[in-house]
């Protein structure tokens, strides 16, 4: 990228920390925006927090004020919108937070930037993007065969996916109706290092190290397509370098998997890397649960644009990216043990609506 100055924001998160550590090792002038909620985490950039070009701000993005100031202090090239309350099953809960921090703080992060851009200099504002980072989940549930494309229409089922549809739909408008140069991307489901443990893999991962039940949704035949953080790092930063103004790409792993595949697939992982453990097979640890309200049968991303106008494929398959991610929680347990010394424990979300 030309860009020089990027503001990230949910920099502390999972995706967008990975993204903070890259592009901090490439050089470039990083400020991360994050309100560090439960699952922003700061040692997650700890590799990277004492470089020059690393600069921390804890701001809410719907904090209107902080935001200008933001903008005022770095003059930002780029910004990425990873900041996100993004987990499904808390949506059901409690969607407000969803809410007010995907809709109403990307309003906010809109209006600021659309002010700070009209007032740049012809260079610069030529240079100017806004990259809205999103999810495959706005498009709703596919059958059994087919694939999302960039032009699917938005179908999301739960309030997490609905909010993502309306920041994208908001994204869209302000780049046709104000010019704002904007840059959209939908990925499907991340996995990697540093992921806050009530996803998938990490919760899988770190139960069966302990010992406890594996839950599985339903009959684990819900399936989704699986993108390491590291691939989805390197799309993004191909995107907001070479992406046509007002476009969408697709970002996947070309890896789809029923959750259950997915399960088995870890647990035969730890029976491998941990031959003693006392609770080999692990497979014997899976327990079917009651599944999630409105759960999507399938996912599966067509990233053929991407590949087609920017030359991205992914990197990892499934198995050398899931190999990788396992052996690192294997190998972070301070990491993770520090979380679930807190106020996450592995409980479940998403059937507190249900009981009222």
């Amino acid at each position: 990228m030309t860009r020089q100055t990027v503001v990230v924001t949910g920099g502390a998160g999972f995706i967008g920390s990975a993204l903070v550590r890259r592009l901090v090792t490439q050089g470039y002038q990083v400020v991360n925006l994050d309100k560090l909620t439960y699952a922003g985490n700061l040692s997650s950039v700890a590799s990277v927090a004492a470089a020059a070009n690393y600069h921390f701000e804890q701001v809410d993005i719907c904090d209107r004020s902080r935001i200008r100031r933001v903008f005022s202090d770095y003059r930002p090239d780029l910004v990425m919108n990873l900041a996100a309350e993004s987990h499904v099953d808390r949506s059901i809960d409690r969607a407000d937070d969803f809410i007010q921090t995907n809709i109403l703080g990307v309003f906010v992060l809109l209006e600021e930037a659309l002010a700070y851009w009209r007032q740049l200099p012809d260079q610069k504002r030529r240079q100017f993007r806004f990259h809205q980072v999103s999810t495959d989940e706005v498009y709703g549930s596919l059958g059994e065969e087919g694939l999302f494309s960039e032009q699917t229409a938005y179908d999301p089922s739960s309030p997490y996916s609905a909010s993502k549809a309306s920041s994208d739909h908001l994204v869209r408008a302000w780049h046709r109706t104000y010019g704002l140069p904007v840059l959209i991307t939908n990925c499907s489901n991340n996995y990697g290092p540093y992921q806050f443990p009530e996803k998938l893999i990490p919760h899988m991962v770190l139960c069966a190290l302990q010992g406890k039940p594996l839950p599985v949704y339903g009959k684990g035949e819900n399936v989704r397509d699986w993108l390491h953080v590291e691939d989805h790092v390197s799309a993004l930063l191909q995107v907001a370098a070479h992406g046509r103004v007002g476009e969408t790409y697709n970002i996947g792993g070309h890896n789809e998997r029923s959750n259950l595949q997915v399960v088995n697939a870890i647990c035969d992982l730890l029976d491998e890397l941990l031959p003693d453990s006392a609770h080999r097979p692990h497979r014997e640890l899976i327990e079917y649960v009651t599944d999630r309200p409105g759960h999507d049968l399938r996912y599966a991303i067509d990233a053929g644009k991407l590949e087609a106008e920017l030359g991205w494929v992914p990197a990892e398959t499934f198995e050398s990216g899931l190999y990788k991610t396992v052996q690192w929680y294997l190998d972070n347990r301070p990491w993770w043990e520090a979380i679930l010394n807190g106020s996450y424990q592995h409980q479940r979300a998403g059937l507190g609506r249900l009981a009222r």
